[in-house]
């Protein structure tokens, strides 16, 4: 049926439907759950670690612990209503839920950008200006900064599924994994092509304008440990950014091989397209605190002193 011959319906709840052909849904929830359930205890662990030490009530720490709540927030997103279609067949979410899960998603994909690049703000001002680091980067600021960008995010994202809302919908089956605006917009009654359009340029600009500003931050970093005299010191200051480094590997990957297969006119199955879109939420969010625990030294140490005071009763 065209949209322009559809009938507009009442719709009080959607159907998802992305998993209809999936062989071994079971198999896949249970998956899903698994990571999801390591996502969370992993990030949570990183928080309390950090929340509870006063010696890491520091600018990189409150940013890990941004970066924590933001990978819980990104995941949870979506998961849920996942493991419900998988294991329990539960395939039906209502109206209102479908929307606040569209808002949940958008705004966690955004902010995990935006987490990325206060990051790389603050190891670019750790290297470039290490005397002055502490007077440039306060906990204040730092939390005036977090709060900034969550702000930001929220604005961004709710402009962007403020579009779907007065849409009129013709179809209750959403032909993906949850509920986001690709799906919904596939929903309705018109054609979908002006808002594809403009979701596609907004994603366009936040993707290369964070990830041109990471890049220009480590060719500044770069620039900065080349100066260095000491090898001590650059030894040092390439361990200190390689966490960072594989977090932005993590997350931007996955995406810019979708758009370099999709400009390259490679058509990728809903099997596959789902997969890489569960394993750019997934992946990350599991990875990023694992990254930080063995990666920073403070997190290892705190770590390795609470198994050694754990020791075997005789």
């Amino acid at each position: 049926m065209s949209p322009g011959n559809a009938t507009t319906r009442v719709i009080t709840e959607f159907i998802i439907g992305g998993f209809d052909k999936v062989r071994n849904p079971v198999a896949i929830g249970i998956a899903i759950l698994v990571v999801y359930t390591m996502v969370m205890v992993a990030n949570i662990t990183n928080i309390c670690f950090i929340a509870l030490d006063k010696r890491l009530h520091k600018p990189m720490y409150l940013l890990i612990c941004n970066l924590a709540v933001v990978d819980m927030f990104y995941s949870s997103s979506c998961s849920p209503t996942m493991i419900g279609v998988l294991i329990a067949g539960t395939k039906t979410i209502a109206y209102v839920p479908c929307f606040i899960q569209m808002f949940v998603y958008h705004l966690g994909g955004v902010m995990e950008m935006f987490a990325i690049c206060g990051m790389a703000l603050d190891r670019l001002v750790a290297i470039s200006s290490p005397l002055r680091y502490h007077s440039i980067l306060t906990n204040m600021r730092t939390l005036l900064m977090a709060f900034s960008l969550w702000m930001l995010a929220c604005v961004i994202v709710a402009i962007l599924c403020g579009t779907a809302i007065p849409l009129p919908y013709c179809r209750s089956t959403i032909q993906y994994a949850f509920c986001d605006y690709a799906g919904l917009v596939r929903a309705t009654c018109i054609d979908p092509s002006y808002y594809f359009f403009m979701i596609t340029i907004i994603t366009f600009l936040l993707l290369f304008s964070t990830f041109a500003f990471i890049l220009f931050s480590y060719i500044r970093i770069m620039i900065a440990i080349f100066k260095m005299s000491s090898k001590t010191d650059r030894k040092k200051m390439y361990s200190t950014c390689f966490s960072h480094l594989i977090v932005v590997t993590c997350f931007y990957l996955p995406i810019f091989v979708q758009v370099v297969l999709t400009r390259l006119g490679v058509v990728l199955t809903k099997e596959e397209r789902h997969g890489l879109l569960i394993g750019g939420i997934l992946g990350p969010s599991l990875i990023n605190p694992i990254v930080y625990c063995f990666r920073t030294e403070e997190i290892k140490n705190k770590i390795i002193r609470i198994f050694t005071k754990i020791k075997p009763s005789d």
